[in-house]
């Protein structure tokens, strides 16, 4: 067996294992983010749909629902996963929303598929914030900012399968087909189920100090350093996090992700009715294609933001990134030009909010220790999906007034300049944790 050396050198020792655990990771993410944006795709024939008789206000409620349920997974599974374990939390997970989503196909009324959507919403918040605990273990800490950013690449990979899928199902199949596709999920929960370990600081929280040794020998991982890691002085509960030294940035980290997320699946669900109701957007091209330059666009930005990470730091990355996320999407105001302006802005789009949430992720994980890390994530994250389920509601309000589309990429933009300004704050606040090893490591 091949020595681990000092620090966390997954890749370098033993890059195949680490490798299988990341891609599992990552295809969770992946159906996570397919189940997430179905929705949007399902949106314009759902407001078609026969004897459901949904108005844009409605629609947007429904898909409000999904994310309140993101709402309570999160912010109850990153401390479950602290608790009880990452690997229980991730498959108990993802069985959870495959199941949920995929009965969305078979839903007989607008209130079944709500109710539905809601059910399955508490697997998928509780999923991601489990998963990127885990693969952060996996990664070198040098590279975590890369690792979160490709982690969460499975999003929009996710949300650019559906907008593909459903382009050509959609008009032969029907909506119902879309969500039934969901079931295939149970595959990965077959995988997840052989191959995906337990964390081993996890294991050591819980003084299963051998097991721990197990998979940190066959994985290459070295055992920790610092003290906390074997014997926390911090223990696993939410109140950890609302407490100093870590409640100023909780809190602006966790107010910096409802703004991102507002404007990130606002525009995830809601795109394609927005590009379909207004002629001026009517330039040659499906509506559905709009939702993948989104995505498609939110994918290519992964590279970028995870090159600048690495050189600049997440959180500044993440001010730049929103920023341009504001600007894109103020731009969709105006009358495009061509169908290249339009495609152009909603790439910078998804590179700056989609982004921008990947390099939130990253500064999280550098400033938490290892043992809070799960809860730190999962609060962060479901107190941004506030952000999503205001988003869908207001932006069919809004709709259902009669403003249009443009209301709705202002509403968009203003929230990424308002996570812009959140993140100086917080690059000013953890500025001076810098040098507290091995809090500060990755902040900046």
């Amino acid at each position: 067996m091949t020595t681990p050396t000092s620090g966390p050198t997954a890749v370098a020792v033993h890059g195949r294992p680490a490798a299988l655990v990341i891609g599992l990771c990552w295809l969770i993410v992946v159906f996570d983010g397919y189940d997430l944006i179905v929705y949007g795709t399902t949106i314009p024939a759902l407001l078609k749909e026969p004897g459901w008789h949904l108005t844009p206000a409605q629609a947007g409620d429904i898909g409000g629902l999904a994310f309140a349920g993101m709402l309570v997974g999160a912010l109850s599974a990153g401390n479950l996963a602290d608790r009880l374990g990452r690997r229980r939390t991730i498959l108990a997970c993802v069985t959870w929303f495959t199941l949920f989503t995929g009965l969305c196909g078979v839903a007989p009324n607008a209130d079944v598929f709500g109710l539905l959507r809601f059910v399955a919403g508490i697997g998928l918040g509780g999923l991601v914030p489990s998963a990127n605990a885990l693969a952060a273990e996996f990664v070198p800490a040098r590279f975590r900012s890369v690792g979160a950013t490709v982690m969460m690449s499975g999003v929009p990979i996710g949300g650019a399968l559906a907008a593909l899928v459903g382009i050509p199902v959609l008009p032969a199949l029907g909506w119902e087909a879309l969500y039934l596709f969901a079931f295939a999920g149970f595959v990965l929960v077959a995988a997840l189920a052989l191959w995906l370990p337990e964390s081993a600081a996890w294991l050591r929280s819980k003084d299963r100090a051998d097991e721990a040794r197990t998979v940190e020998a066959r994985y290459g991982l070295s055992a920790p350093e610092d003290a906390r890691d074997a014997a926390p002085e911090f223990r696993p509960t939410l109140s950890s996090v609302l407490r100093p030294p870590f409640l100023p940035a909780t809190l602006l980290f966790g107010l910096a992700t409802v703004a991102t997320l507002f404007a990130w699946y606002g525009l995830g669900t809601w795109l394609p009715k927005l590009t379909a109701s207004e002629p001026r957007f009517d330039l040659g091209s499906d509506p559905l294609t709009y939702l993948l330059a989104l995505n498609l666009g939110a994918v290519a930005g992964s590279a970028v933001t995870a090159w600048a990470a690495t050189r600049i730091g997440p959180l500044r990355s993440a001010i730049i990134g929103a920023a341009c996320a504001a600007v894109g999407l103020a731009s969709l105001v105006t009358y495009p030009s061509s169908i290249l302006v339009v495609y152009g802005a909603l790439i910078l789009a998804g590179v700056g909010s989609h982004g921008t949430q990947c390099l939130i992720i990253s500064a999280i994980a550098g400033h938490y220790p290892p043992i809070l890390r799960g809860t730190a994530l999962g609060f962060a994250l479901g107190a941004g999906r506030i952000g999503a389920v205001i988003a869908p509601t207001l932006a069919g309000r809004l709709l259902d007034g009669g403003y249009g589309a443009s209301s709705n990429f202002l509403l968009f933009a203003g929230a990424s300049a308002l996570s812009a300004l959140l993140l100086v704050g917080t690059y000013l606040l953890t500025r001076p944790v810098r040098t507290a090893e091995p809090l500060g490591d990755l902040v900046h």
